[in-house]
């Protein structure tokens, strides 16, 4: 349970510098008048890069790691599925209550959706399939965490 915490803890650091990193470039971006879907697509794939760099080689620096390739597009098309996540989130209060609510399209509204509600939902995702496909961390039946590259044959 304590090397799990660890994970988490690193893997919260990580995330919560590439969100803030994802929060700055989204706002401006909406600054300079960019549509609302590609200033948030532009800013999570800059923090996304940023954030496989951390993940790498500090979050499960000791994971299975395969070639940097594989491992990077395995990454990017895992954050795709949680950017579609954030997106889905972005859009449905966007343009879908929005227009309904008009105060659903200012930028509070769309950093809430988008930054906060898309985020944490999107961050549930992509811990566990960065474990599982990208990074390879198992669960030892002892309850300890464990990677490939720490168990002996």
């Amino acid at each position: 349970m304590q090397a799990l915490l660890r994970e988490v803890s690193k893997f919260g650091t990580v995330g919560g510098a590439a969100f803030a990193l994802d929060l700055v470039i989204f706002n401006v971006l909406l600054g300079t008048g960019s549509e609302t879907l590609l200033a948030k697509t532009v800013a999570t794939t800059i923090a996304t890069t940023f954030a496989f760099f951390g993940n790498r080689y500090w979050t499960w620096r000791d994971g299975q790691h395969t070639t940097m390739a594989r491992q990077y597009t395995t990454f990017f098309v895992l954050n795709a599925i949680g950017l579609g996540i954030a997106l889905g989130c972005l859009a449905l209060s966007h343009y879908g209550l929005g227009q309904i609510w008009p105060v659903l399209q200012s930028k509070v509204a769309d950093n809430i959706a988008g930054q906060f509600v898309g985020t944490a939902i999107g961050t549930l995702f992509r811990f566990w399939s960065y474990r599982r496909f990208v990074f390879r961390v198992t669960d030892d039946p002892t309850g300890s965490v464990t990677t490939p590259s720490s168990v002996s044959p």
